[in-house]
């Protein structure tokens, strides 16, 4: 850029970086005075694969033609050197270019592991290559793992780097590929306005990226009118004519590859079904690819006579391939990027390319059950011809790209700076922070209460608040947000930090989620409930919940008689039985999270009705519910009342006048009391010689008038080997809350759940 008018003529692409390429042109004179006006920049491309070659190819071209500025330097390296993938790097020799070196850094497999040993003999063979060709630069492109085998060589050796096509976003595990490159990238050239956000966004320097556009359309946009029909008819047959063909590319995606095979099946069926001549490139090397070969063959599609299978179509042939096509099909980021350029219409099959920008000429099929959408998608597509599109790229990208390589100071210093935005003082320094409570936000949701505390680091309740459960779930789940809120602003008055909201709800729980999948008939309207997202949304703190038998074990854990044991089962005996177990030190949740449902174990075969729909289980003798139907029962027939006791007409009949009679002296209930506690027994019984814990804890407010009874049950039924395994009351007053909020609390102690 020497004159205004280049700045002008670049400005048609990148408008307002007009400025920036004037800033460019700047450092361009003050670097080539630095590195003296005869020092030639040694630049290493290093290529992997026939896809990242259509994109050097033309940077590597345009270093050619000024050799009084460049020396080049080839590397080869990947499927570039192997017969199954075409040996591509002919195609680099044909293209007049001096190989410098070639390494065979591919271990066969076509599966992860052998990804990481390709990377890894990758590594081992790069510093050789390195320490003799000394380049000034590496350029490396897009996100395979041999990228990052090079770019991570390059950056330890102390070599800059030029990254091509950071920034972008596509679905796989490519992604984190590419934003690690451009993490060691020195130099960054983009394809779009997005992607150059994204790389800023990333704190890359902002002085060192350039948005170039993508090199590959500099072929592009001059190719559609050269003479196509004969390369039609070399790949696909004479019979066939422009528009009315298909061009399949599929690769597998590395992170859900059993997915992605089945995809390819569904894909080849639909192909087969729609009945039309078809080119099929075979995929690339990643792991998966073997299996999509497999799949092609037992389909028979090499010998098919609507299709040809190919391994390898040099770029300039393909390129009027995908032209001149009636839909290209697949998930190649070429059908999203470079076929835009022609308004050739294009499927885009599953996750691979699920962030990248296109134009209207693409139609997303993110998921297919069946060859039965995939079809559809054919007959919508197939024929179209859609506005040319240029998001990726004007034509002019490498003029571009060798100016900002000229402009690169070999003086500065090799250690490259991110550009951080500000961040506030460390609070931590200050000593009202210092000085702050650590603590959580537990929410209890019983059958008849709903209470939220601020619990401390040390277990003790800073503060409570309860009120009534509402009956329905918009009532309940805004009178949760509700207290919680008002909670929340409360803690900060107690200087309280709160850490995050842990819930104790009764039901089945998905933990993972924070979903009750199916509650107590005592809490209505309350399955299929999302807890974590309200509550998150509105607190914008994380949130965690599980079943209320689990948090009082949890809370047994960390602050009760639990603590540092490796195996104990804690029981809830209240308006219903509950339970947690702890099993080397994790709660134990099951596969459906229906683990310690210890209420519904049966200990009698035509014992009294529960309210899970079976018959005998230890919640109809034990729970608080069924000490009140006996009770309302002795006092429906006049025997429930002692000496000493009265029940006032506007009070209902309860389990607690049923333990006030027997200890009265009321022989009825006492026998009730007596054969409540032996079922609980029984139920420890059956515990003890599944699960050997070394102890179980009675919690909630009717273990005290169990414990003896059920010791005596273990003494009278259990095997000797259990019968020294102690039973204690739990000395916790609010084990739900407590294990609702040591959730929270032990997350910031780095405990797993």
């Amino acid at each position: 850029m020497d004159t205004n008018v280049d700045l002008q003529r670049e400005s048609c692409y990148l408008g307002p970086h007009e400025l920036y390429f004037k800033k460019l042109s700047k450092r361009k004179k003050q670097a080539m005075e630095k590195n003296g006006n005869n020092r030639k920049l040694r630049v290493c491309v290093a290529t992997c694969n026939r896809a990242d070659y259509s994109k050097l190819a033309p940077i590597m071209f345009g270093i050619k033609t000024e050799p009084e500025f460049f020396e080049l330097d080839v590397v080869v390296l990947g499927s570039h050197l192997i017969d199954d993938y075409g040996n591509t790097y002919r195609m680099i020799e044909q293209d007049d270019f001096d190989i410098n070196t070639r390494l065979h850094t591919i271990v066969r497999g076509e599966d992860e592991a052998a990804m990481v040993e390709s990377v890894g003999l990758a590594l081992v063979k790069l510093p050789d290559v390195l320490n003799r060709l000394k380049p000034d630069i590496m350029i490396v492109h897009g996100d395979r793992f041999d990228a990052l085998a090079l770019a991570t060589s390059a950056a330890l050796m102390n070599i800059r780097i030029l990254h091509i096509e950071g920034g972008e976003v596509s679905g796989t595990i490519d992604d984190s590929i590419r934003h690690a490159i451009t993490k060691l990238a020195h130099y960054h050239v983009c394809c779009t306005r997005s992607a150059e956000q994204h790389l800023i966004s990333m704190c890359e320097d902002h002085d060192r990226i350039l948005l170039a556009g993508c090199p590959s359309y500099d072929k592009l946009l001059s190719a559609k009118n050269k003479d196509y029909m004969s390369i039609i008819r070399m790949w696909l047959g004479d019979d066939v004519k422009c528009k009315d063909y298909i061009v399949a590319l599929q690769h597998p995606v590395t992170t859900d590859i059993k997915h992605s095979i089945k995809m390819f099946e569904l894909t080849l069926d639909a192909l087969i079904s729609f009945n039309k001549r078809t080119l099929v490139l075979f995929p690339n090397i990643d792991a998966g690819s073997k299996e999509m070969v497999r799949v092609m063959r037992k389909k028979g599609i090499e010998h098919h006579p609507n299709f040809r299978a190919v391994k390898h179509v040099p770029f300039d042939q393909f390129i009027q391939l995908v032209a001149h096509a009636g839909c290209m099909i697949g998930n190649s980021s070429c059908g999203v990027r470079e076929v835009g350029a022609f308004g050739t219409p294009v499927i885009n099959l599953g996750t691979r390319q699920i962030g990248r920008e296109t134009g209207e000429n693409v139609l997303h099929v993110r998921d297919a059950d069946t060859q039965d959408k995939i079809l559809q998608a054919l007959h919508l597509q197939f024929g179209k011809q859609y506005p040319c599109s240029k998001i990726y790229g004007d034509g002019n990208a490498v003029p571009r790209i060798l100016k900002f390589l000229k402009s690169i100071d070999l003086q500065e210093p090799l250690q490259k700076k991110f550009c951080f935005p500000p961040v506030k003082e460390n609070i931590s320094q200050d000593i009202d922070h210092i000085l702050e409570t650590l603590s959580a936000l537990a929410v209890d949701l019983g059958g008849t209460n709903l209470r939220v505390a601020i619990v401390s680091m040390k277990g003790e309740i800073v503060k409570k608040y309860t009120q009534f459960n509402p009956k329905t779930y918009e009532e309940r789940i805004n009178l949760i947000l509700q207290m919680c809120v008002e909670a929340a602003a409360e803690a900060v008055k107690l200087n309280c930090r709160i850490l995050g909201v842990g819930i104790s709800t009764g039901g089945r729980v998905n933990p993972q989620e924070g979903i009750v999948l199916h509650s107590t008939k005592l809490i209505q309207e309350w399955n299929s409930v999302d807890l974590r997202t309200p509550l998150s949304d509105t607190l914008h703190l994380p949130v965690w919940v599980d079943n209320d038998g689990n948090c009082a074990a949890m809370a047994e854990r960390k602050f009760g008689q639990g603590k540092g044991l490796e195996n104990f089962v804690t029981l809830i005996t209240g308006t219903g039985i509950g339970g947690g177990i702890i099993h080397q030190h994790e709660l134990i949740h099951g596969s459906s999270f229906c683990a310690a449902e210890l209420g519904h174990l049966v200990v009698s075969l035509d014992g009294p009705d529960c309210s899970c729909g079976s018959h005998g289980c230890i919640e109809a003798y034990a729970s608080g519910m069924a000490l009140q139907r006996e009770a309302k029962k002795l006092h429906d027939e006049d025997l429930l009342l002692v000496e000493g006791m009265s029940v006032p007409k506007d009070e209902a009949v309860g389990a607690l006048h049923l333990i006030q009679a027997a200890k009265l002296g009321n022989a009825k209930a006492q026998s009730i009391l007596r054969t409540a506690g032996t079922a609980l027994g029984l139920g420890v019984v059956n515990i003890l010689h599944t699960m050997n814990p070394s102890l179980v804890i009675l919690s909630g407010v009717l273990a005290s008038h169990y414990i003896h009874i059920v010791k005596d049950v273990i003494r009278q039924q259990a095997l000797s080997s259990v019968q020294d395994v102690d039973v204690v009351v739990s000395d916790l007053v609010d084990p739900a809350l407590l294990g609702a909020a040591s959730m929270v609390l032990d997350y910031t102690t780095r405990r797993i759940h």
